[in-house]
């Protein structure tokens, strides 16, 4: 028993060494569009709304990815669902060098959809073999995606420079294909062999879908994206709106927001050894409306970044946290729930930011607009403040 408990754990080591390792050049294909905006907008003559619709095909991709990666999971495992997805998002990033705008949409598309695919299925892996430390082991987890997001726009701006953004694609799709053969060869984790074993769901629990706990993770997934990406997404037009930064600082200021993200995230373990997970998320989002607060009150650069920092400090820790929620609510049904979970968390991601923009337009207002993130925070604190109630029905006896 001894001896098979050390395997057991060695492989779990492994497993998370290779969900890191698929995450750092995931975070790279999540951000890769807005770096690469600029190019493609030029290589095929595209206006606002043309290359608005590049956003939506890669919207659209990971919402497909997202339904169906707790199908594969549940059918096939973890592996699988995370390989399919590091194929998918191969295949588009590299026919994007070569590709039309027709065919550049479609590329988007695919690791779109790969990354619907491989995001849900390693965060479910991690929290489901890092029972006793879930939120510590998510947080690390997404510090490697926030490694690859933080990373991709300086190694894209070094690859424009030296006129090798073709070179630069390429390296990491091929980077996401050893990885996945790397994984490929791995031995089987025992938690994947039983789930997929037991396929048949025999004695398995029923989700209480009309459960506190699912409306009030639906709730925490939608707006934690949502805010993400509305926040991260208007941080650098609201510099730019100031007119007391230069254009290029007005670029970077994303960068403080996403290395703060990172720096939240690796440094979330240690605060979750002393506090729990909940009273950490309520002062991680007490944070964050403070910084949030401090950038609509900002004027100069210094304030900004601050501001940015504090808010993206604020964030880290928050979604590793929920999806640490829903496997510790959901148990053995996470991977079935997720793929709802995480399809909700796209909607907030396309839907927020549009409405930032909409409320800034019609207000005349970007300040106005960005009521919207902090309010979503607020809300977030709400929820994060309510009794949790079990969100499954006890297996009844075949």
């Amino acid at each position: 028993m001894a001896v098979a408990e050390i395997s057991r754990t060695r492989t779990a080591r492994s497993w998370n060494k290779a969900a890191h390792a698929a995450f750092v050049p995931t975070g790279m294909v999540t951000v890769l569009l807005g770096p690469l905006l600029p190019a493609l907008s030029v290589r095929w003559s595209l206006n606002y709304a043309q290359a608005g619709s590049l956003f939506t095909a890669q919207f659209a991709g990971a919402t497909v990815g997202t339904c169906l990666s707790g199908v594969i999971v549940s059918r096939w495992g973890f592996r699988y669902a995370i390989n399919v997805g590091l194929f998918a998002m191969a295949v588009g990033v590299a026919g994007l060098p070569f590709s039309s705008h027709l065919l550049g949409l479609v590329c988007i598309f695919c690791y779109g959809s790969g990354l619907g695919l491989a995001i849900p299925a390693a965060n479910l892996l991690v929290a489901a073999i890092n029972p006793e430390r879930r939120a510590a082991a998510l947080s690390l987890l997404n510090f490697s995606w926030s490694l690859g997001a933080v990373a991709c726009p300086f190694v894209m701006a070094a690859a424009v420079k030296a006129d090798e953004l073709q070179l630069f694609l390429l390296l990491l799709a091929g980077l996401l294909f050893l990885v996945l053969v790397g994984i490929a060869v791995m031995p089987l984790y025992p938690l994947e062999a039983a789930a997929v074993a037991g396929n048949d769901g025999a004695g398995s629990p029923a989700v209480h879908w009309r459960g506190r706990s699912f409306f009030v993770l639906s709730g925490l997934f939608f707006l934690y994206v949502g805010v993400e990406n509305a926040f991260g997404g208007w941080i650098a037009s609201y510099a730019k709106s100031l007119g007391t930064l230069s254009p290029t600082s007005s670029v970077m200021t994303p960068s403080f927001f996403l290395a703060a993200l990172m720096f939240g995230r690796w440094m979330a373990p240690l605060a979750l050894r002393k506090i729990n997970e909940i009273k950490t998320a309520r002062a991680g989002l007490s944070i964050a409306c403070l910084g949030m607060t401090g950038l609509l009150l900002s004027r100069t650069m210094p304030c900004v970044i601050g501001s940015v920092a504090f808010a993206g400090f604020g964030l880290a820790a928050v979604y590793p946290i929920t999806i640490s929620r829903l496997s510790r609510e959901f148990g053995s049904a996470a991977s079935q729930v997720g793929s709802v979970m995480f399809t909700v968390a796209n909607l907030g991601g396309a839907l927020l930011p549009w409405i930032v923009g909409y409320s800034s337009q019609k207000f005349k207002s970007l300040e106005i607009g960005l009521l919207v993130p902090l309010a979503a925070t607020i809300l977030m604190y709400v929820l994060y403040r309510r009794n949790w109630a079990s969100a499954l029905v006890p297996a009844q006896p075949a």
